[in-house]
């Protein structure tokens, strides 16, 4: 049956608390990390360009936000989404029961009714190639042990869920573990329906932890980051070099 709206309830507010908690808090942190020039492999070839693309000028304040603003709302932020994935794959968990050895989550797909094995993974570019033969293998582990308690679990049971993204989206190592394993990756609110029963809950899960965002103000801080950066000696001497 489809979770109740108190599951459903459960699993959006252990969302915003674990975005608020986790992911922002690790940010922010990261994000003050960003004072030392140590913190950046710095192309001297490349960044005074990037200062004056942005800014026009290639002054020591310049520089420092053309290092900064891609890893704190770039690469840093989806780091931080991805690694701390694990939490919030637990806080599935809680909502939708215990789960077989070597899978992320285990429930009932309410568009067929049967019982799923899946493996979580965050978006559609988020694994490499290696990846694959380890997903494949832990599907394989699971069928085997099925086979000693005379269960049989075939290959339709055993999924792939993605938490955002849409299907066209996938990457080529996502599609190989359709194409060559024969084992399904569903994605975004394709995922979130079977896993709820709820349509809408895809978005309703955006909007919740958008509603968290939304309370984050952490500007005064990013600047005050970037402005101490301006002042190390490192970047005081590529702008003079300029």
């Amino acid at each position: 049956m489809p979770l109740s709206a108190t599951e459903k309830q459960k699993i959006l507010d252990a969302a915003c608390t674990w975005f608020e908690e986790t992911v922002a808090t690790a940010h922010l942190k990261n994000t003050r990390k960003l004072v030392s020039p140590k913190e950046f492999k710095i192309n001297p070839f490349l960044v005074v360009y990037l200062a004056n693309f942005m800014a026009g000028n290639a002054t020591p304040e310049s520089i420092a936000r053309a290092l900064i603003l891609p890893r704190a709302l770039g690469t840093s932020i989806n780091t931080t989404f991805g690694t701390q994935m694990q939490s919030f794959i637990s806080a599935i968990q809680d909502a939708v029961g215990s789960t077989a050895s070597g899978m992320d989550i285990e429930f009932t797909d309410q568009l067929d009714g049967r019982r799923k094995y899946c493996q979580v993974k965050a978006g559609p570019n988020t694994i490499n190639k290696d990846d694959v033969e380890t997903i494949a293998n832990h599907f394989k582990a699971v069928r085997n042990l099925s086979r000693t308690n005379n269960l049989r679990i075939p290959n339709d049971d055993m999924i792939v869920g993605v938490l955002y993204g849409e299907p066209e989206a996938l990457s080529a190592h996502y599609k190989r573990i359709t194409s060559q394993y024969d084992y399904e990756v569903v994605i975004g609110q394709d995922f979130w329906h079977r896993l709820t029963g709820d349509e809408h809950f895809y978005h309703a899960l955006i909007s919740a932890i958008g509603g968290v965002a939304n309370k984050v103000d952490c500007s005064k801080e990013l600047e005050g980051v970037i402005q101490e950066l301006a002042k190390h000696p490192t970047i005081q001497a590529l702008a003079k070099s300029n």
